[in-house]
């Protein structure tokens, strides 16, 4: 299991979130016996010194070389705080892109990052810096969410559509399960969306769904507890949503299907909605490698 996670990036702003989704990188990197790179990203001021005047321009550069330092400096007072070991780094630049050329230079295999609050309309537009990372990251990402306590990864739960890309979902769900030693649960939603199917039709939907799901190809034995479970919900983010939280499910796993750019933008995709709106961290698989 040691050469599954070689490196982490954990990617902080000092918020309560960050703070949350460093000792789920530290449960990680214990776990799977990684190193751990933080980064934080300064705003790029570059734009405003080209147009500032002289004057101006010498007081923003200070004040700018001031944040860096100060950033510096709580890293290394965090580090020695939280006695987590971890290289520090500190860029200027926007926050998504620079966590993504820094994941690339330091070669890293998962970036942890929390889950920011949104408006409603932040997330049917805009999409917070978690899924930006998300559709261009060239490695899985764990958004984490705020909450007390140590991390817990005794269940795990994997979304699936019976796509082609369900694979490679579940050879992480299972490396997961087998590092944290969790029990893991496969869960098909039946998207039912406005229409009304009577119970008969929706109770031979259920049990042939179930079937089909029970007859997968079976994973080798290593003491983990696979369950198969259907769900009946509006679309699937909304069933993924509910029964990962009223189940009490501690980590999502779960692939970014490849859409049009249209409805990338105005909707994302389902795995998308599922980071905007859970309060269950998830894991989630960048496009890449549903493509490979």
């Amino acid at each position: 299991m040691s050469v599954f996670l070689k490196k982490i990036l954990w990617a902080t702003d000092f918020s309560d979130e960050a703070q949350e989704a460093l000792l789920y990188a530290e449960a990680f990197a214990k776990t799977f016996k990684a190193r751990i790179v933080a980064l934080h990203v300064v705003p790029d001021f570059s734009r405003a010194l080209y147009d500032a005047a002289y004057v101006i321009r010498e007081d923003l550069v200070r004040r700018l070389n001031f944040i860096k330092d100060e950033a510096k400096n709580k890293l290394t007072v965090l580090k020695k705080a939280k006695g987590i070991p971890f290289k520090a780094i500190v860029k200027e630049g926007s926050a998504a892109k620079t966590i993504i050329e820094t994941a690339e230079e330091e070669k890293v295999d998962l970036i942890v990052i929390g889950r920011k609050g949104m408006s409603a309309i932040e997330r049917l537009f805009i999409g917070s810096v978690a899924n930006q990372v998300l559709r261009n990251s060239p490695v899985p990402i764990l958004v984490t969410k705020k909450k007390s306590g140590k991390p817990r990864f005794k269940k795990i739960i994997v979304p699936t559509d019976f796509a082609d890309r369900e694979e490679v979902e579940r050879d992480f769900a299972w490396k997961l399960a087998k590092g944290f030693g969790s029990d893991l649960t496969l869960l098909h939603v039946i998207e039912l969306h406005d229409y009304e199917l009577s119970p008969k039709v929706l109770d031979d939907l259920f049990n042939s769904l179930l079937k089909r799901l029970k007859q997968r190809k079976k994973r080798e034995k290593a003491d983990i507890k696979v369950s198969e479970e259907i769900y009946r919900a509006i679309n699937a983010s909304a069933g993924i949503v509910d029964y990962a939280e009223t189940h009490h499910f501690d980590m999502i796993v779960i692939s970014t299907c490849v859409q049009t750019k249209l409805e990338r933008f105005f909707l994302g995709s389902t795995t998308e909605k599922v980071i905007s709106y859970t309060h269950v961290p998830v894991f989630a698989i960048p496009p890449t490698y549903c493509l490979a």
